[in-house]
């Protein structure tokens, strides 16, 4: 199988990367800046490096990105500064999702194309009309006014949602919501929900970057539960944090 990773580079895609390789696929990326990345990627026949700005990319090349791939992960969020939060692109992984989206959809492929979300359990999923406290909606709120890399993750899951949705002719889609990012050595037990299982305002759990990217390569190589998740946005915590 083959898979377009953008996002690699950051803390939680690498980690995907790793996992996709361990499981034997061909990975592409599409990276600013591969001198950051280790030397065991480099010299991996698996993986090939594509030096771009995801949203640089002209329609056609993004065509011809997935022209090949099997499946599309996102690992893309902003950075945490105040440049990264503040500045330009405001909608980074909206607009990225979108036209990824778009140029499988143009490509008229006989297969549909798996396309896989890192967002947040700081974003509900409206299909199920999840319950959040009163004091949680006013956080959320400000979140919405004081943070724009909030508001980018919920269109690109709504975009998904509402735009993708649930019939699609050329794609299927899992938006993945982990609790609070940690780091962690090796792959250990999780626990999958359809929604959030505590605050994740007033009690947020814990979940390993390796867990996620764990749970998302598995997502794209395990049929059956692919079949189980596909069109969700599913919430993932360590099960020992």
């Amino acid at each position: 199988m083959t898979v377009l990773v953008v996002g690699a580079s950051g803390a939680t895609g690498s980690q995907l990367v790793e996992q996709l390789l361990i499981q034997k696929n061909k990975v592409k990326v599409i990276v600013r800046s591969p001198e950051r990345l280790p030397d065991s990627w480099k010299n991996n026949d698996d993986l090939q490096i594509i030096t771009a700005s995801v949203l640089d990319l002209s329609d056609a090349e993004m065509r011809t990105m997935v022209t090949d791939c099997d499946a599309i992960a996102s690992c893309l969020g902003h950075n945490l500064t105040f440049k990264g939060i503040y500045g330009k692109p405001r909608r980074l992984v909206k607009d990225a999702t979108s036209r990824l989206c778009n140029a499988i959809t143009a490509n008229t492929s006989k297969s549909k194309t798996k396309f896989v979300l890192m967002n947040t359990t700081g974003n509900r999923n409206r299909d199920l009309k999840e319950p959040i406290s009163f004091a949680q909606k006013c956080v959320i709120g400000l979140l919405r006014l004081l943070l724009p890399p909030h508001v980018d993750n919920e269109k690109a899951a709504d975009y998904l949602r509402t735009e993708i949705g649930q019939n699609n002719t050329s794609i299927e889609w899992v938006a993945v919501r982990p609790d609070g990012l940690i780091n962690d050595e090796e792959v250990s037990d999780y626990e999958i929900h359809k929604s959030p299982t505590r605050s994740a305002i007033f009690n947020a759990g814990k979940v390993s970057r390796i867990n996620v990217g764990h749970f998302m390569a598995s997502l794209i190589n395990d049929d059956h539960l692919w079949g189980k998740w596909k069109g969700q946005m599913p919430v993932i915590y360590s099960s020992s944090i």
